[in-house]
């Protein structure tokens, strides 16, 4: 029996259709997460407020308490929120322009009026996505931070002490911060 020698692909016929076949099926799942990662991206775009002009927004924001404690929380309770309420006493608008925690155990929202903006995380561990809200001279917003005391598990038992930070316009920080001694 004699073998072709200038027969160069010696992958049976067989073989050859199913690899063709799955690298159709590669190139029409890459086509198909392609355009929902487009189309989500799109989306989130227009949920976005359009930009603002940070340096006509000088105003900045006073908490009426920027600390609080929740005494002993029980990890079987669940979650336990509060809302710290922020005034903009100057004379000129200010910009909220991001919202973010120091631990994934913990969300905040902005809550401007009826609006309810987040909730927000940790960098790093959720997307984050811009604030860019305006308070007016003399307007109030709250920011309420939930704390979910479950979220360390047994590691979470004993003191935590955890922040929201507000970034306003000019990169100012306002800090809120809590504490909670988790008992199982």
């Amino acid at each position: 029996m004699k073998r072709n020698s200038t027969r160069k692909n010696r992958t049976p016929r067989r073989l050859r259709r199913i690899l063709r076949s799955w690298g159709l099926l590669a190139a029409l799942v890459a086509v198909g997460v392609g355009g929902t990662v487009l189309v989500a991206f799109n989306r989130g775009q227009g949920d976005q407020p359009p930009p603002l002009q940070a340096a006509s927004l000088t105003g900045t924001l006073t908490a009426v308490q920027n600390a609080t404690d929740f005494g002993r929380i029980s990890m079987r309770n669940g979650k336990v929120s509060y809302r710290y309420s922020l005034r903009n006493e100057t004379e000129a608008p200010a910009l909220i322009e991001e919202i973010y925690t120091s631990c994934m155990c913990t969300e905040a929202s902005l809550l401007l009026g009826a609006e309810r903006v987040g909730p927000f995380g940790m960098p790093g561990h959720v997307s984050n996505p811009k604030v860019n809200r305006v308070v007016q001279p003399g307007q109030s917003v709250m920011v309420e931070a939930v704390f979910d005391p479950q979220a360390h598990g047994p590691a979470g038992v004993g003191r935590n002490d955890r922040a929201v930070s507000v970034v306003l316009g000019g990169q100012r920080v306002l800090e809120l911060q809590f504490t909670a001694y988790v008992t199982p």
